[in-house]
C-alpha cells in the first residue's frame, strides 16, 4: 500500500480491463517517472476521447460525428450487414479488406452470469435497421466463445422468422498450427466447414 495519490492511481489502473495489480503498479511508476509534458498529452487525450468521441446513431461504432465513414460511405453495400460484438470487432474485420458491406456493433455479447441479457444490447436497433426492406443478409461475427456463441444462436432463431439471410463467420483452425494443440470445439468446427478443393 503506497499513500494517497499514488495508491489512487494504482487503484484507478487496476480497474482498467487487463490491467492486474503489478501492472497497475508499473504503469503508475512509469506515469510517475515519465516526462510531465508526455503525461499532459496523454491526459489530453484521455479527456478529447471521451468529450468528441460518441456512438454511430445507426451502427453503434465509435465515432466522432452523428454517424461513423462507414455508414456514410456510399460505396459499401447497403444489403449486408456484419454483426459484431464490439467497435474494436469492426477494425479487425475491416484489416482483411473482405467485407464491403455495413456494420452493426451490439454492444457486448449475452452473458446470463454478468447480467448481460438480449435487452442489454443493441438488437432492438437491428431490427429497425431491418424494416426498410433493403438488408438481403445478416452475417454474425460475435466471438467464438461461450458468450458469443450463445449471443450468434439468439440473433439467428431471432432473424430466421425474418425471412433474411442468416450467415456465421466459419471457425476452424488457424493457418500454421499443429492439429495436436487444437481443442475439440475448434477441430469439430473445421470439419463441419471444411469445403471441396475439387
Amino acid at each position: 500500500m503506497y499513500e494517497g495519490a499514488v495508491q489512487e492511481l494504482i487503484d484507478e489502473l487496476g480497474r482498467l480491463p487487463g490491467i492486474g495489480p503489478k501492472s497497475a503498479q508499473r504503469i503508475a511508476f512509469h506515469i510517475l517517472e515519465a516526462d510531465p509534458e508526455d503525461m499532459k498529452r496523454l491526459s489530453g487525450a484521455i479527456t478529447n476521447v471521451k468529450e468528441r468521441v460518441k456512438f454511430c446513431t445507426i451502427c453503434g461504432n465509435v465515432s466522432e460525428q452523428e454517424t461513423c465513414n462507414i455508414c456514410r460511405d456510399p460505396r459499401r453495400d447497403p444489403s449486408a450487414i456484419c454483426v459484431v460484438e464490439e467497435s474494436k470487432d469492426v477494425l479487425a474485420i475491416e484489416r482483411t479488406r473482405s467485407f464491403k458491406g455495413r456494420y452493426h456493433v451490439l454492444g457486448g455479447a449475452i452473458n446470463p452470469i454478468g447480467g448481460v441479457g438480449p435487452e442489454q444490447l443493441r438488437i432492438r436497433e437491428l431490427l429497425n435497421r431491418l424494416s426498410d426492406g433493403q438488408i438481403q443478409e445478416i452475417i454474425i461475427a460475435t466471438d467464438p466463445n461461450l458468450e458469443g456463441e450463445a449471443t450468434a444462436t439468439y440473433l439467428a432463431r431471432m432473424l430466421k422468422t425474418i425471412g433474411i439471410t442468416v450467415t456465421r463467420l466459419a471457425s476452424g483452425l488457424p493457418v500454421g498450427g499443429d492439429l495436436e494443440y487444437a481443442d475439440e470445439v475448434t477441430l469439430g468446427r473445421a470439419f463441419e466447414g471444411r469445403r471441396s478443393l475439387t
